[in-house]
């Protein structure tokens, strides 16, 4: 294939942060000097921010409010997108190689667009995407086709000349659903790896391993 766009994911394939998202609810109540449940991942794993911050205070006997616990919450998220999170292995010379062959490279993800600056600029590679869409922005989740069609239309690209690089199952669905070549990477927070295996059109398990990757977008 001719590759003319490239839309990334954020979370899970380009960086390593989805254990953030496992554990912020319980490093929050750690925060507070309650020790956390083994089930509070899952039992806040469905629920809306709000939702969350109610079911801790409830749960642990919290003082703050629930729009306390939203904030706090966020400062948690905040301070690991600004300080701490850090590229998976092999990104960055991907990028200069995907850029170097002429491909726009893109971001599309559910995480908020600040966010995502914020780590781009500390990690010294926000100029490697030439673009950044959120569903948020977009107004739609990735339940949807939306946000990886809306990538695509702004760089005039085509299906046939798109990969779409994803670690979650529920968009790697919905990207070759709706006709789209799809890379899945590995990230341990997927437990349906053979699903993602069988979906996808080829399979990463590193950034350092991509010869699977190369021989998809050389093939005719």
């Amino acid at each position: 294939m001719k590759l003319k766009c490239v839309i990334f994911d954020f979370d899970g394939t380009l960086f390593d942060s989805m254990y953030l998202w496992d554990t912020v609810a319980e490093s929050y109540v750690r925060s507070r000097g309650k020790e956390p449940k083994p089930t509070v991942r899952e039992e806040v794993r469905a629920l809306s921010l709000l939702q969350a911050a109610e079911h801790l205070k409830k749960e642990y006997d919290l003082a703050e409010t629930p729009e306390e616990i939203m904030a706090g919450i966020d400062g948690i998220i905040e301070h690991f997108y600004r300080d701490e999170v850090q590229p998976k292995p092999g990104v960055v010379p991907f990028l200069k190689e995907l850029r170097a062959k002429g491909a726009d490279v893109c971001i599309a993800t559910a995480t908020d667009r600040y966010l995502i600056e914020a780590a781009l600029r500390r990690c010294g590679i926000e100029n490697l995407f030439d673009a950044i869409f959120t569903c948020s922005e977009v107004g739609h989740g990735k339940d949807e086709p939306v946000i990886f069609r809306r990538a695509m239309e702004h760089f005039g690209a085509q299906r046939g000349s798109t990969v779409v690089i994803e670690d979650a199952i529920h968009a790697i669905e919905t990207a070759k659903k709706d006709g789209f070549t799809v890379a899945a990477v590995f990230d341990e927070s997927e437990k349906r790896q053979d699903e993602v295996r069988a979906l996808a059109d080829c399979y990463i398990t590193s950034f350092e391993h991509l010869e699977q990757f190369w021989a998809m977008t050389a093939a005719d």
